[in-house]
This record gives C-alpha cells, structure tokens and sequence, in this order.
C-alpha cells in the first residue's frame, strides 16, 4: 500500500470533506485534482425561434436574425450553467471570446 493510501479503518473514521482554510492564500496548484477533468464550454451569441418549415428552407449565405444586438454581451456557459458574460474578439483571424463579467450564484458554493 502507498504511504498515501488510507486503510479503510482510517477511510471510515473521517467526517465529510477537509475542512477549508478560507484565510490562506490560494493558488492554481489548489485545483491541481480537478485540472484533467472535461467541461463543455459555450459561448452563445444569441437565439432564435422558427419552425421547421423556415429551417429547412435555410442555405448557404442565408441570415439568421439572433436576439442579440450588435455589441451586446454574449453568454458563456460551462456544462450548460451560466458563468459569465463576455464579448466576441479576433484573435490571428480565428473567433475567441474574452470574458467581461463572472456570474456569482447563490448556489455557487455547493
């Protein structure tokens, strides 16, 4: 066994989670355990309704008028949750998005 590794008695007789030490510095190296795990990230520009019919009459070249005005903040979302706010760059001719605004939840502790 590791020198790390917990024998089951040592496992059981732990109550909950570490406690948090909310008075140390943190650093990126504090989230070293959850760096390699996958999140879906989008960034929405805008959305729009319509019915089949108008979706299956769309093309190449054709416009999509989107709820969003030009300048207007886009959404950016991580696992489909709200997180920030942000606006649309160019970056070596490819779209990126900086973010302007993170979007604190009540729940965003949990």
């Amino acid at each position: 066994m590791a020198s790390d590794d917990l024998a089951l008695e040592e496992f059981s007789s732990l109550s909950g989670p570490p406690p948090i030490d909310d008075h140390g510095d943190k650093t990126a190296a504090d989230l070293a355990t959850v760096f390699d795990v996958p999140v879906n990230i989008s960034a929405v520009l805008g959305k729009s309704h319509m019915s089949v019919a108008q979706l299956l009459k769309l093309n190449k070249g054709s416009v999509l008028e989107l709820d969003r005005k030009v300048g207007e903040a886009i959404d950016i979302f991580v696992n489909n949750r709200l997180i920030a706010r942000g606006e649309v760059v160019v970056v070596d001719d490819r779209l990126g998005v900086t973010m302007t605004e993170i979007i604190k939840t009540e729940d965003s502790g949990a």
